[in-house]
């Protein structure tokens, strides 16, 4: 890491100290975009005094963070609240460093690749592959669209547990690229006792270090599936009760705050006739974990690390209490994929989806929640039409990846009775 890169943590970290002692940092802790039942700081403060006066932080329908982490931050924000704050500037900066040396291993990693493949890319092709000052520029990218995008800054400085989320997973593809096996089984476990969606992370996994044994791949499933237990039962030692388990796990699957949110999950649940409730909640939790884990496990099974990207990106979309601070994590990702940006045709479509909707929401929330000259419909179509933005940035990343990988070896034109023929995917 050169001085260019401590000179960007430093200023990230800066503009995060700065906005965290003004006002908006208690006004983003309070705004459902960002701060979710999940990862609220009021519900963490209070899981902790509930824990230090020995009662059950789960008997209640409020708190639902794990015990070990209760636990973990109990001294901090009992004796030192006051540097909380910097406390998460720390942790986010760590997601930021970790997510840079990742870059720089996965492009690393690519080189390599493409040194063995070299031969049977097509001559055309030349600018679709990697090269060496990617290394240094792609880190740095991602580096800058982690510490300065805003809704990163504005997750970190309202305080929500997302920042802890954002660190784990940075980790686990940390580890992923640098072939860590055992980290990776225990952070992942570790975050998906905590938030359920993380399991599907299992399949780049299993891409990765057991591609071409079953048998090794069903062991590897099998560690993990033993590593969930024993954090599990860490976090039992820690109450000495299982209702934790409902008052997260359970609390996720069967979504019983309909609190408006980003995601899609709350209009249709707060419209719903109970006696659909399980079938709709079957259905929705299957859209959100296992529907796409299949079929893209098999056509990205060269890409583990655009797999992990992707699955990233679908929870964020489709998670039960989805926040911005997810969305912007797997916005920092994308970088990693710039050889693929030639092919992406719907970038301005994107980025106006998103700056109009996400403008949109907090306008539509006030005259819904306080002028009361609007209703849910109003705030439920800016977060659809959020949803379907990062739907159309997803799709596109996918089919522009499967457009670089036919043009490596094809060339970018093609020629058909002397004249140039257009690509097209359907």
């Amino acid at each position: 890491m050169d001085s260019k890169c401590y000179k960007l943590l430093l200023l990230g970290g800066a503009v995060r100290l700065y906005f965290s002692r003004t006002s908006l940092a208690s006004l983003i802790g309070n705004r459902v975009e960002f701060a979710t039942p999940l990862n609220s700081y009021k519900r963490m403060q209070e899981g902790v005094f509930l824990l230090q006066q020995g009662i059950d932080p789960y008997r209640g329908d409020l708190v639902h963070e794990t015990p070990l982490l209760l636990k973990a931050l109990s001294a901090i924000l009992i004796n030192y609240a006051e540097y909380l704050p910097l406390l998460y500037i720390i942790l986010d900066l760590c997601t930021a460093t970790l997510l840079y040396s990742m870059s720089r291993s996965f492009v690393e990693r690519k080189l390599l690749q493409m040194r063995t493949e070299s031969q049977d890319y097509n001559k055309d092709a030349t600018e679709l592959q990697y090269n060496d000052k990617d290394v240094n520029d792609i880190s740095k990218m991602v580096l800058v669209a982690y510490l300065f995008n805003p809704l990163t800054v504005m997750s970190c400085i309202g305080l929500t547990s997302t920042v802890l989320s954002n660190l784990l997973l940075a980790t686990y593809l940390y580890a992923l690229n640098k072939r860590q096996l055992l980290v990776c089984l225990v952070l992942l476990a570790f975050e998906t006792v905590r938030s359920l969606y993380p399991v599907v992370l299992i399949a780049p996994l299993l891409l990765v270090f057991a591609r071409r044994s079953v048998g090794l791949g069903i062991a590897l499933f099998m560690i993990f599936v033993s590593c969930c237990l024993i954090i599990a039962g860490a976090n039992f030692l820690v109450l000495n009760s299982w209702n934790f388990l409902d008052g997260t796990l359970g609390f996720i699957f069967y979504f019983r705050d309909l609190q408006p949110n980003i995601g899609l999950f709350w209009y249709f649940f707060t419209e719903m006739f109970e006696h659909f409730r399980t079938m709709f909640l079957i259905t929705f939790q299957l859209n959100a974990t296992v529907l796409y884990l299949v079929p893209l496990s098999i056509k990205l099974r060269k890409e583990p690390m655009l797999l992990a990207t992707v699955l990233i990106a679908l929870m964020a979309v489709f998670r039960a209490y989805p926040s911005l601070g997810d969305v912007g994590f797997y916005l920092a990702l994308l970088p990693l994929w710039r050889r693929c940006w030639k092919f992406m045709a719907h970038g301005f479509v994107v980025f106006t989806f998103f700056l109009i909707t996400l403008s949109m929401m907090g306008a539509l929330w006030h005259l819904w929640i306080y002028a009361g000259s609007a209703n849910a419909n109003f705030y439920f179509g800016a977060t659809l039409a959020f949803c379907t933005g990062q739907i159309f940035l997803i799709t596109d990343l996918l089919f522009a990846h499967v457009k670089r990988e036919f043009c490596l070896y094809n060339g970018q034109k093609i020629m058909i009775d002397g004249e140039e023929a257009r690509i097209l995917l359907e």
